[in-house]
């Protein structure tokens, strides 16, 4: 661990600088995500939300600057010990075999077990308990394959959930979700923050991102960002600016509805 490392800040961003091919998406990024706290990362198409979680996940290599995961460097860490503090949920992920839902669970389980150990019953309860969570708890032994496209994604986040990290780093969660199934999965993650859990999410809706989260992250996709609490950064005017269309806003504050105009 660095000196003078903050555990109630386990992952941080120094100056960090987010590429695509000769662009810079966001340059300069410091971002200290605590303990129990909820960040929605919002922008535009492709300004650089999924590239930034990438980074932040040490996934991909960050053009300048560095990413510190309990002080750190995530990117010389071994990656089944990172994998047990951060998870990362795929904007789309595929299952290239033909899993149970209940199997594709236990997935998460693997940075927890020994090479070649086999998942025992304390695996298969918390992937079972992961299941419920999400709501597809009756379809344990169906295939993921028969499974529709937001019943996919809910198994891909008990996948997650079975891993068990304390930051989660969520791409677009609410993909595929029908409105009840989309509130659901953010009270669900918000809970788990009231746990002491960490929570990084992009998210295409300024008002769950609100509703959820306690800052937002604003990425412009020139390298300019902005980041701050909800009721200070999630305005008409600034989401304006940030999505390029004229968005108004409609009710009070935490239940506002944005729109555009």
């Amino acid at each position: 661990m660095l000196p003078g490392c903050n555990l109630k800040e386990p992952l941080l961003a120094s100056s960090v600088a987010i590429t695509a091919g000769s662009r810079t998406l966001v340059h300069a990024l410091t971002l200290a995500v605590r303990r129990g706290e909820f960040i929605a990362v919002l922008g535009r198409n492709g300004c650089g939300k999924s590239l930034t979680l990438h980074a932040l996940a040490g996934l991909n290599p960050v053009a300048d600057g560095q990413v510190l995961l309990d002080g750190e460097n995530i990117a010389r860490m071994p990656r089944r010990r990172v994998a047990r503090r951060l998870g990362l949920l795929l904007q789309d992920r595929e299952e290239s075999l033909s899993l149970s839902a209940l199997e594709s669970a236990l997935i998460g389980r693997h940075p927890h077990l020994r090479f070649w150990q086999r998942e025992g019953a304390q695996d298969l309860s918390i992937a079972q308990a992961a299941l419920h969570k999400v709501g597809l708890g009756d379809c344990s032994r169906r295939s993921v394959n028969t499974l529709s496209g937001g019943e996919q994604r809910r198994a891909a986040m008990a996948s997650l959930l079975t891993q068990q990290p304390q930051i989660y780093l969520l791409d677009e969660p609410t993909n595929h979700l029908d409105p009840h199934h989309q509130l659901h999965i953010l009270h669900t993650f918000r809970e788990l923050c009231r746990q002491g859990a960490s929570v990084v999410a992009t998210l295409h809706d300024p008002t769950l991102a609100e509703r959820f989260a306690d800052r937002a992250l604003l990425l412009y996709g020139d390298g300019r960002y902005q980041l701050g609490p909800v009721a200070e950064v999630l305005t008409p005017e600034e989401l304006s600016a940030l999505y390029l269309t004229p968005i108004e806003a409609v009710g009070v504050a935490p239940r506002r509805a944005f729109i555009a105009a």
